[in-house]
């Protein structure tokens, strides 16, 4: 058979298969590519199934998930994605463009809007499928941000039930920050820098990731990015994060945000920034103490749980008390009312 690579196939190894894992973690996966007009996206879904039989099981809602910087859906994010499945959620998830196996130039974020309507582009085409089952916005990180964009430029009103955001960037700690001098000077080349990687990434993944053997795992993403961050992606960050700040009091849907205190990453006071300045009536902010940036995927497995914990309470309950996305519609076979009692 010849020596096993180095690297391996997915984040739990080389064996079993993709088909055995997931089906032995409670979820059918099916992974597909979706063509935008600004660039092809690969997509994958996560759906509950009964362990026992392989059927598929009726869905309370859809969860519509982004990951972060550098990252993809096709590694150790797809941890996420699949403990929500099996909450009884069907996950949809896609590489944002620039990353993982979507196109783009890899990790170049030069246009935000571009990004974020990308992703939309997919989540609504889906969304449209099953009008009268709750939908909920997730994003991580960076992918926090591309969620609060895409929420922000859903055309239709009432489209998602709620958003859920672990760590998002919304602001970017001081240590992290570009310098505006040195954007300045690279803007002056007429954009021929914009996708250079000559942007210091102050040592991005070891304040992300507390766990030892997690952060083996995720530095071992054969697509994770490992250059420096491109001149376009950090002026647009810093761009679309002081865009945020002045338009958080547009946020009127439903959100949980959540964020770990010593998170080096993105800062907490984004999260406590989106929660004092949002409209929404239903809004809640956990700050874990002592946690780091990758709340999920990077802490010790105790920490994780606890959060995924206070994630699922929360989607759970905003079910009971939303079951229907816009008031309304009996159509979709896969309501709340035909999940079985537990």
């Amino acid at each position: 058979m010849g020596s096993q690579s180095a690297v391996p196939r997915f984040f739990w190894g080389d064996n079993p298969g993709e088909e055995e894992y997931y089906a032995s973690q409670g979820v059918r996966n099916d992974q597909s590519y979706f063509a935008t007009p600004h660039g092809r996206l690969f997509t994958q879904s996560f759906h509950p199934i009964d362990r026992t039989t392989g059927e598929l099981l009726p869905v309370k809602a859809l969860v519509f998930m982004t990951h972060g910087y550098g990252s993809d859906t096709g590694w150790f994010f797809q941890k996420i994605a699949i403990a929500y499945a099996t909450w009884g959620y069907k996950v949809y998830c896609a590489d944002v463009l620039g990353h993982g196996r979507s196109d783009g130039v890899r990790c170049y974020l030069g246009d935000m809007e571009s990004v974020a309507a990308a992703s939309l582009s997919f989540f609504l085409s889906v969304r449209r499928e099953h009008p009268s089952l709750p939908a909920f916005l997730f994003g991580e990180s960076m992918g926090g941000a591309v969620t609060l964009l895409l929420y922000l430029r859903t055309p239709e009103p009432g489209v998602w039930t709620g958003l859920i955001f672990s760590a998002p960037l919304f602001v970017i700690p001081d240590d992290m920050k570009p310098s505006r001098v040195r954007l300045f000077l690279y803007g002056l080349l007429f954009g021929l820098a914009d996708t250079w990687q000559a942007m210091p990434d102050n040592k991005m993944v070891g304040k992300a990731i507390k766990d030892p053997e997690r952060l083996r795992i995720i530095a071992s993403n054969p697509r994770r990015y490992t250059g420096r961050p491109r001149v376009g992606t950090m002026r647009e960050l810093a761009r679309i994060c002081d865009y945020f700040q002045a338009n958080f009091d547009k946020v009127t849907a439903p959100f949980l945000t959540v964020h770990g205190t010593d998170d080096g990453v993105t800062s907490p006071t984004g999260s406590q920034m989106l929660y004092d300045k949002a409209s929404s009536e239903d809004k809640a902010l956990i700050l874990y103490d002592g946690m780091y940036h990758s709340l999920i995927q990077g802490e010790p497995e105790e920490n994780a749980q606890r959060v995924l914990a206070d994630m699922c309470a929360w989607i759970d309950e905003r079910v009971r008390r939303y079951p229907n996305a816009d008031g309304g519609g009996n159509g979709d076979k896969n309501q709340l009312v035909d999940m079985p009692t537990h």
